[in-house]
C-alpha cells in the first residue's frame, strides 16, 4: 500500500513523497521530479527521544503533560515564554502558538534565517513576492549569487541543464567549477558588486529604459549614487577585476536572467541594503514581471493564507532572547543552545529559568539542559498542510503510519486548551482551513489559490507602484584584520539536525595541519575545533558549517539594522594553536 505525502523540512524544495512499504522515494510528478535529499533518503536512520523525560528520569506521556501543566500554573502568565522554531514547517505546528498567544504567554519574532534579505526585498518592491522555481526552467542565463544548489536546493538542477551559469560566492562550489562565470568575491561586498554591475551596465547602455522609465523611474539617481563608488578601490578591496564584471554583463545582455540568491551575502548588519542592491541590479536589467527572469530568494510560504490561530500576545526577539526574564520555557522544534547567537550568553540566561520544557525529535544541546522531555511525533505519524518559500505547491500531508511514540502538536495544545480554557476548533476544521486557500491546476497539483506566477506584471506593491531604489550608502568594505567567518548550509545535515560537521575548514596554504585542532575565536567567544583543508576556500576565509558544535560561540546576538535578524557572519576570527 502507498501513500503521498510531503517533507516537513525547513528547506527550498519542500519535496513531495511516495510512502510505500515503509520507505519514501521522492514523487514523479511535479517539482520533486522523483528524487529526495539525503535527509529525506535516510530519514528513517536517525534516531528520535522515544520517551518523555523529566530531570533525567523517563516518565509516562500523561505524566509529562501533568507536569508541564504544573510548570504553567507555577508562575505568572506574562513569565511563560513559547519558543519555536521551524525544524518542522509545515502549518499546523503554529497551533502551539494559538494556544500560548490565547494564554496570555508571551511569543517570539523576527528570524535566525533571511530576515534582512526580506526586509531588503520589501523597501525595493513593495512586497516580497518569490520568483517561482519553474520560473528558472524559462531563463537563459541563471546567475547563483550566494546559492549553493547541490546542498540547500538539489531540484533546480534539472531545471539549469544546457543554460548559461553564472555563480558568485566566496567558495569555489561544486555548481561554481561547472559555471560559465564564477566570481570569488571576498565575503561581505555584495553591495559593492551589485552596485557597480549597476553602475557598469548604465554606462554601457545595458539597462531596461522601457521598463524603468513605467516601473522604476529614479534609475537616475540611484546611478548617481553608485558613482559615489571608487572603480579600481572597490575592485581591489572586493577582489574582482573590471574584466570579470565585463563578462558577467555581457553574459547576460538581452537574455532571460534568472538571479537565484541564497541567504549567507545578508548575515550582516547591512543585510537589508544588500538584498535591495541586488534587488536593484535586477530592476536595471527589467527582469521584474517577465517570465523565465527574476529574482528567486526565500518568499513568503505563508502568502496568500491566513491563520485561523490567534498570535495577539506580546512578543520578544528570537535571536537575542532574554530567557532569564521568564520561569517557564516551552521549546518546540527548536534547539537554541546551538542555533542562537552567541551560545555562552544563551546558556547562561536560559540556565537561570525555573523551567525549561523541550518538545522535539531529537536529542541535542537543549534537550541535554531541559526539565522536561516531551517527545514529538514525526510527520509521518500525523496530519498536516505545507506550502514553499521557493515555490506555489500546496502539499498534503495525511497520516501514513501508526506510532504510539511521541504526542503530535494539535494534540498537545488540545490538552492544554482543556485544562485551561482555551477554545480549540477540531483538527479537521484547521486542516480544512488551509486547503481551502488551494485551487487544482490541470496537472492534479494544489496551488495557493491567488499567488501570482509572474510577480510585478503590473508594477511594484509600493505605494507609487515603482521600484524603490537606496538613496543613501553608509556601507564601507570591512578591511578589519581577522578572517571572515562563513557558516553556510552543510551538505551532511540541516542546521543542528543529522549528520553534523565537527571541523573547521581552511586553504592549506595558511599553515594549520589537517587534523590538528585549533582555537577560533571572536569577541564573542571561541571553540576548538579539528581543521580540514579546503582549497576551493579563499585564504581570507574560515569555514565552519552551520550546525557545527560551538560555532555561535563566535557569532554576535545583535540585530541587522531595521529588523530584528540573525548577523552570524559579522564578527571576524582568529586562529591560534
Amino acid at each position: 500500500m502507498s501513500s503521498i505525502t510531503a517533507c516537513p523540512l525547513d528547506c527550498y524544495d519542500a519535496c513531495e513523497i511516495l510512502f510505500e512499504e515503509g520507505k519514501l522515494k521522492g514523487l514523479k510528478n511535479g517539482h520533486t521530479q522523483g528524487f529526495l535529499c539525503p535527509h529525506m533518503n535516510h530519514y528513517e536512520k536517525y534516531e528520535t527521544i522515544q520517551k518523555p523525560r523529566y530531570k533525567g528520569t523517563e516518565i509516562s506521556l500523561d505524566e509529562a503533560l501533568l507536569k508541564l501543566k504544573e510548570m504553567i500554573c507555577s508562575c505568572e502568565k506574562s513569565e511563560v515564554l513559547h519558543y519555536r522554531g521551524s525544524g518542522n514547517f509545515a502549518l499546523m505546528q503554529e497551533v502551539t502558538d494559538h494556544f500560548f498567544a490565547s494564554y496570555g504567554a508571551v511569543l517570539t519574532e523576527g528570524t535566525l534565517c533571511d530576515g534582512a534579505g526580506e526586509a531588503g526585498i520589501t523597501e525595493g518592491r513593495g512586497s516580497n513576492k518569490n520568483m517561482p522555481i519553474h520560473e528558472v526552467a524559462k531563463s537563459e542565463v541563471v546567475i547563483f549569487w550566494g546559492r549553493n544548489p547541490h546542498t540547500t536546493s538539489s531540484h533546480l538542477l534539472p531545471l539549469i541543464k544546457d543554460k548559461t551559469v553564472i555563480v558568485i560566492d566566496p567558495i569555489k562550489t561544486k555548481i561554481a567549477k561547472a559555471a560559465d562565470l564564477h566570481i570569488q568575491l571576498k565575503p561581505h561586498t555584495d553591495l559593492f558588486l551589485a552596485m557597480l554591475l549597476s553602475r557598469f551596465l548604465h554606462i554601457e547602455n545595458g539597462c531596461d529604459e522601457e521598463f524603468l522609465n513605467e516601473f522604476a523611474s529614479e534609475y537616475e539617481d540611484y546611478y548617481e549614487l553608485t558613482q559615489n563608488l571608487r572603480i579600481k578601490a572597490i575592485l581591489d578591496s572586493i577582489d574582482v577585476s573590471l574584466g570579470q564584471l565585463g563578462n558577467l554583463l555581457g553574459l547576460v545582455k538581452d537574455k532571460k536572467v534568472a538571479i537565484v540568491c541564497g541567504v549567507g551575502m545578508q548575515k550582516y548588519s547591512d543585510g537589508v541594503d544588500v538584498m535591495r542592491a541586488i534587488d536593484a541590479f535586477a530592476a536595471m536589467l527589467g527582469l521584474f514581471g517577465k517570465e523565465g527572469c527574476g529574482v528567486g530568494y526565500l518568499g513568503s510560504s505563508r502568502e496568500g493564507i491566513t491563520s485561523p490561530f490567534n498570535k495577539k500576545s506580546k512578543k520578544v526577539s528570537k535571536v537575542n532572547t532574554e530567557f532569564n526574564d521568564f520561569k517557564t520555557v516551552f521549546i518546540q522544534g527548536a534547539n537554541p543552545l546551538s542555533q542562537m547567537p552567541n551560545s555562552a550568553r544563551v546558556r547562561e540566561s536560559i540556565g537561570k529559568v525555573e523551567n525549561v520544557v523541550y518538545f522535539g525529535l531529537y536529542e541535542n544541546e537543549t534537550s541535554e539542559i531541559a526539565d522536561l522531555i516531551i517527545p514529538a511525533k514525526s510527520f509521518l505519524y500525523k496530519d498536516d498542510v505545507r506550502t514553499s518559500y521557493s515555490h506555489n505547491v500546496m502539499s498534503f500531508m495525511p497520516k501514513v503510519a501508526q506510532s504510539n511514540v511521541g504526542i503530535s502538536e494539535y494534540d498537545l495544545c488540545t490538552y492544554l486548551c482543556k485544562e485551561f480554557g482555551v477554545t480549540l476548533e477540531s483538527e479537521e476544521f484547521y486542516i480544512r482551513h488551509f486547503k481551502n486557500f488551494a485551487v487544482q491546476k490541470i496537472d492534479g497539483s494544489w496551488y495557493v489559490e491567488n499567488r501570482e506566477e509572474v510577480p510585478y506584471k503590473d508594477g511594484f506593491d509600493t505605494k507609487s507602484k515603482e521600484f524603490a531604489f537606496l538613496d543613501e550608502l553608509d556601507s564601507k568594505v570591512d578591511d578589519n584584520e581577522g578572517f571572515h567567518l562563513i557558516t553556510c548550509k552543510s551538505p551532511t545535515s540541516l542546521n543542528s539536525q543529522f549528520n553534523r560537521q565537527e571541523y573547521l575548514f581552511l586553504h592549506s596554504s595558511l599553515g594549520f595541519d589537517e587534523g590538528e585542532v585549533v582555537t577560533v575565536s571572536s569577541v564573542d567567544g571561541s571553540v576548538k575545533l579539528k581543521v580540514r583543508h579546503n582549497d576551493d576556500l579563499r585564504r581570507d576565509c574560515v569555514l565552519i558549517y552551520s550546525g557545527t558544535k560551538g560555532v555561535n560561540n563566535l557569532t554576535t546576538h545583535k540585530h541587522a539594522l531595521s529588523t530584528k535578524s540573525a548577523i552570524f557572519q559579522e564578527n571576524k576570527v582568529e586562529i591560534s594553536r
